[in-house]
């Protein structure tokens, strides 16, 4: 009897670790992203819906996961510091820097093709006039820019010899440029439309400027934790976007975001205006 009682015992320790390591191996896997810092900033989501589908290509390999975003809003430094730290997110999507990749694991596939590096202006309807002259760089130095103070282009622009005026959050840089506290908000092509569309109701005298079009090379990459779990979430994240862009669902999901952000923007016949970016790294 006493064989017959350690016999079990054996069998179900064996049980129990046999089930923990199966549940260990379907357990999902976690990316937790930083949340929309408004009710009305969707300037993120086709980022998350390429890592949505990036994990969705892995799923036989690498198993569940979940996604979701953190509880607290974070400026985009608040979340690379959190990232940093193994603190309350996994992932995020940022435009990237020599400072940003040596503190994080990028992943060195740009997420929109560059697109967040051609800069259109959001002005004051009234000012149009004033802006339709400038055809270099050394004309654009007249007015100031509008940029939120944790932004990677206040030192793109300021490296220009451009003059940058800086707010504490995304969200003040809208009322600030409807009272006159600078001259021309520089957001991307791939962001301006929605943001005028957010913002119209409140601050109706805003539109966007007609002749001008900034450029600078300004990739958007993932970033992960450098550590074992980062390394592992990034490795997936990884295959999963080089699977979608061998099988062509990358470019169709590309497109489709390209079509609907240019749709109500008039690009052609800008004068573009060139500037460099200082802070990328040599890869």
């Amino acid at each position: 009897m006493l064989r017959l009682f350690k016999a079990l015992a054996v069998v179900g320790i064996s049980l129990t670790v046999w089930l923990q390591s199966a549940a260990g191996a379907t357990a999902p896997m976690q990316y937790t992203y930083p949340p929309p810092e408004s009710g009305s900033d969707v300037r993120m989501q086709f980022y998350w819906d390429v890592l949505q589908l990036a994990l969705e290509e892995t799923r036989p390999k690498w198993g569940p996961f979940q996604m979701q975003p953190a509880p607290k809003v974070m400026t985009p430094a608040r979340a690379e510091m959190q990232l940093s730290n193994s603190q309350d997110i996994s992932v995020m999507a940022r435009t990237t820097s020599q400072e940003s990749e040596r503190k994080l694991l990028p992943i060195r596939l740009p997420l929109d093709k560059g697109l967040t590096g051609y800069r259109l202006f959001l002005i004051k309807e009234v000012n149009q006039p004033a802006f339709s002259g400038i055809r270099s760089t050394s004309e654009l130095r007249q007015f100031t820019i509008g940029q939120a103070a944790n932004w990677i282009d206040v030192d793109i622009l300021r490296n220009a010899g451009l003059e940058v005026v800086t707010a504490p959050t995304y969200e003040s840089l809208f009322p600030m440029l409807s009272a006159g506290r600078y001259d021309l908000f520089s957001r991307g092509v791939n962001e301006i439309s929605a943001e005028l569309a957010s913002n119209i109701g409140s601050y109706p005298d805003l539109a966007v400027e007609r002749k001008l079009l900034l450029y600078y090379p300004l990739p958007r990459y993932f970033f992960f934790t450098r550590s074992p779990e980062g390394e592992k979430l990034a490795q997936r994240v990884e295959e999963g976007l080089k699977l979608l862009m061998r099988n062509g669902k990358f470019q169709k999901r590309y497109l489709v975001f390209k079509k609907s952000i240019l749709a109500d923007l008039s690009l052609s016949g800008r004068r573009v205006i060139r500037i460099s970016n200082p802070t990328l790294s040599p890869e």
